[in-house]
């Protein structure tokens, strides 16, 4: 079956929502600190610019009812102040007033316009999450008694559609998987994902090597360049990992065309790098690899062990100090309660490592052997939130 796991549930960074707090009250302490700010100090200091910041504040954050709202208090205590000062009859009282209405206008102007880009902003990310989760299902818990856990955790405050795949699916030579990601971003990059899931889900059923699996979806590539006059129209290459878990042997056998190498995690806590014995140039490039043929790795693959597969935007993950996150040395020596627990604490202590602020996809795949009378775990399902890494 072809998977994309839970949507990343981006947590908010430590502090964010106190902060949030404090911003949408701001307004109103605005209008507070101008009427005290009058009040205490001579008659020729004003609040005014005050009042008038206060509409301008809630005119990004609030409804249009709210911002309205604002800049009737904020007149009104401009109105205030001049009945108790004797000063209303002034022209300076009615040039203070009409600033503050003035600058009212334009705040609710600028909520409008606000709003509409939030609206058309929010549109656009649920056309790509569902254009994402069409091309790339949920995956089922357990797939011939291996257990899988994958998810698509999406850059922080970005809405396009990443290239970023994963599939995992039963098939006559055992339960094979993909993880791979294309080149570039947007709908071209939707469209060669399909391409290449569409390859694997027909060959991973028919070719009895993984060799043999990797080629054809070469061909698929290529046949879908020449339809479009050119590689770049497919987003050009398509970084993968292929792998494939034979029936009743503990073994795993992996072709890595390019991409980040997958780690196994075993039931002690150690954790092996699956580095392939030759690099080999991404999916897309056969021309350039021409005579080169795939090599396939195998490794052993043991009761209660687990397999982690990932794309760049893992390990391309910065922290403020320009550090990349490194899988291998964050994970090893731990301990997880199966593939879902697994990416639950990876996500955790990717967003801790960059603070939140990823600025590329990244997609995970965990694919676990149970242990010996080790009992099925239930996956627990997050809510899913919009706000990314």
């Amino acid at each position: 079956m072809v998977g994309l796991g839970r949507q990343g549930n981006g947590a908010s960074t430590p502090g964010g929502g106190a902060a949030r707090r404090v911003v949408r009250i701001l307004p109103v302490l605005l209008i507070l600190l101008g009427f005290v700010f009058d009040v205490l100090t001579p008659p020729s200091f004003t609040g005014s610019p005050f009042f008038s910041a206060a509409p301008l504040i809630a005119a990004p954050l609030f409804t249009f009812r709210l911002t309205a709202l604002t800049g009737v208090a904020a007149s009104l205590a401009v109105v205030a102040l001049h009945f108790h000062n004797g000063t209303s009859w002034k022209a300076e009282a009615l040039t203070e007033l009409v600033t503050v209405l003035t600058v009212s206008g334009l705040a609710l102007l600028i909520n409008r316009v606000v709003r509409r880009s939030g609206e058309r902003l929010a549109s656009a990310r649920e056309i790509a999450e569902a254009a994402q989760r069409a091309v790339l299902p949920t995956p089922a818990e357990r797939i011939a008694g291996l257990e899988v856990s994958a998810r698509y955790e999406a850059a922080q405050a970005d809405a396009s559609i990443g290239g970023d795949l994963y599939a995992v699916q039963e098939t006559p030579y055992g339960v094979r998987l993909a993880v791979g990601d294309v080149r570039g971003k947007g709908l071209g990059a939707v469209e060669a994902v399909a391409v290449v899931l569409g390859a694997f889900r027909e060959a991973a059923e028919t070719e009895p090597t993984l060799e043999g699996l990797a080629r054809r979806l070469e061909r698929a590539l290529a046949r879908e360049g020449v339809r479009r006059d050119s590689l770049d129209a497919v987003e050009g290459f398509t970084t993968c990992v292929l792998g494939e878990i034979p029936a009743g042997a503990q073994v795993l056998r992996l072709v890595n065309r390019g991409h980040p190498e997958p780690l196994l995690l075993y039931a002690d806590g150690g954790l092996a790098v699956l580095a392939p014995a030759e690099p080999a140039l991404p999916l897309g490039l056969g021309e350039l690899s021409a005579g080169t043929a795939d090599r396939v790795g195998e490794w052993a693959f043991p009761a209660g062990s687990t397999l982690l597969l990932f794309t760049d935007g893992l390990t391309e993950a910065r922290d403020t100090a320009g550090a990349f996150y490194d899988p291998a040395a964050r994970l090893r020596g731990r301990v997880f309660p199966g593939p879902d627990g697994l990416l639950d604490a990876l996500s955790t202590d990717v967003r801790r490592h960059t603070g939140g602020g990823a600025t590329d996809d990244m997609a995970l795949l965990a694919v676990g052997r149970p242990g010996e009378g080790q009992p099925e775990r239930r996956r627990t399902v997050p809510v899913v939130r919009r706000d990314g890494l």
